[in-house]
């Protein structure tokens, strides 16, 4: 598979899936490997996916030192991936907590964006963040679920720093808009895909500084497209409009029946709304 060279040496590995212009993608977890993108819901048919592995996962080497797992650490690693990709602008697609490193590359290297598609993704990266308050009153919405019993207090577990690895478990089924055999066999990955240790050192407090990014955005002359999951709490649908009230030029389509993963739970709505989005690039 085709590797290239981080600044620091790092080996790290990327994976093509489709046809068509690019579209540079960001795994979150975070620090998941790009493996669980799959072809994003068909989008691969539209686009050329070029899917990075984050630094200790998925086919990328593990890092000499482990402080550069640091989300800002790694925007020089997004910035060696579009050299070697050959790209002057790139349209870039985040999911998740892969959101914060997208968000601070676009604030470092603004010029070298052309479009930034946010997925159910945080934005740490100008201070907003995902409370439990959220949390709970997107699980509110899964309460006619059959498992919900068994997973709420799971999941109120997890956001209050108590939880055991038997809560994540549980919990799982919220993260899906339908808990079928697809979404089992997804999060079955998760594990096994996942650098805890990269995890904890992802996102300290001091990797970002909001005020700065936030002053970047507004003025950045740059389309955005937050595409949140109307079951999903992080971002609740309201919280994603409040991102995107932050940029000049951005807009949010929010996904009906969609979790934090809407290319599984609305596959085709999804592709058609990041397509669009993307096709009408001025």
């Amino acid at each position: 598979m085709p590797t290239f060279a981080a600044p620091d040496g790092t080996r790290l590995a990327h994976h093509g899936r489709g046809e068509g212009p690019p579209l540079l993608c960001l795994p979150g977890g975070p620090m998941r490997a790009s493996a669980y993108l799959g072809d994003l819901g068909g989008l691969a048919r539209h686009r050329r996916l070029c899917l990075l592995d984050l630094r200790g996962t998925g086919a990328s080497e593990r890092p000499a030192d482990p402080a550069t797992y640091r989300c800002d650490r790694q925007v020089d690693d997004v910035e060696a991936f579009r050299a070697h990709l050959g790209l002057d602008r790139v349209d870039l697609l985040a999911h998740s907590a892969g959101g914060d490193l997208a968000l601070l590359y676009a604030v470092r290297h603004p010029e070298r964006v052309r479009s930034l598609t946010l997925v159910t993704a945080r934005a740490r990266a100008l201070g907003v963040d995902f409370t439990p308050e959220h949390r709970a009153e997107g699980a509110a919405l899964r309460a006619g679920e059959p498992w919900f019993a068994g997973a709420h207090a799971a999941y109120g577990r997890i956001w209050a720093g108590t939880a055991s690895d038997a809560d994540f478990d549980a919990a799982t089924p919220f993260f899906y808009g339908r808990w079928d055999a697809a979404a089992r066999a997804h999060a079955a990955t998760d594990l096994d895909q996942t650098n805890e240790e990269a995890a904890d050192r992802y996102a300290p407090p001091e990797a970002f500084r909001p005020a700065a990014a936030r002053a970047v955005v507004a003025a950045w002359d740059v389309r955005v497209l937050l595409v949140p999951g109307a079951l999903d709490s992080g971002p609740l649908p309201r919280v994603a409009a409040t991102v995107a009230d932050l940029f000049a030029r951005a807009e949010s389509a929010v996904l009906p029946g969609a979790g934090h993963f809407p290319w599984l739970d609305q596959p085709r709505l999804f592709t058609d709304t990041v397509e669009g989005f993307l096709g009408r690039q001025e």
